[in-house]
């Protein structure tokens, strides 16, 4: 296990406690899921795919870092602070993504 864990773990738990907190209070089907520069969604997604798909994306990504830390380490550099700036872009894009969605409600 990584020390960037120690920062991982915690934002995947804000993640799905953000979810369940939030996600009650989105009142409709889809989410926007990204603005273009005029400030308009450009694209949607299901409010599920919306919520749970961040958790899935987070843990697939922290899963192939594993794997190819564990398997292929001489392919892998600076893991520990990808993995840091990972976690915080996450984190915050995906706060960010479900902020916009209840106030659209």
């Amino acid at each position: 296990m990584l020390s960037a864990d120690l920062i991982f773990w915690p934002i995947v738990g804000l993640l799905a406690a953000c979810n369940l907190y939030f996600g009650p209070r989105i009142s409709s089907d889809q989410i926007a899921m990204q603005w273009g520069l005029d400030g308009r969604p450009t694209w949607y997604a299901s409010k599920a795919v919306g919520l749970w798909g961040m958790v899935a994306f987070a843990l697939a990504v922290r899963s192939l870092i594993w794997v190819l830390s564990t398997y292929a380490p001489s392919k892998v550099h600076g893991a520990e602070i990808g993995l840091v700036l990972f976690s915080v872009i996450v984190g915050t894009s995906h706060v960010l993504i479900i902020r916009k969605a209840v106030q659209a409600s």
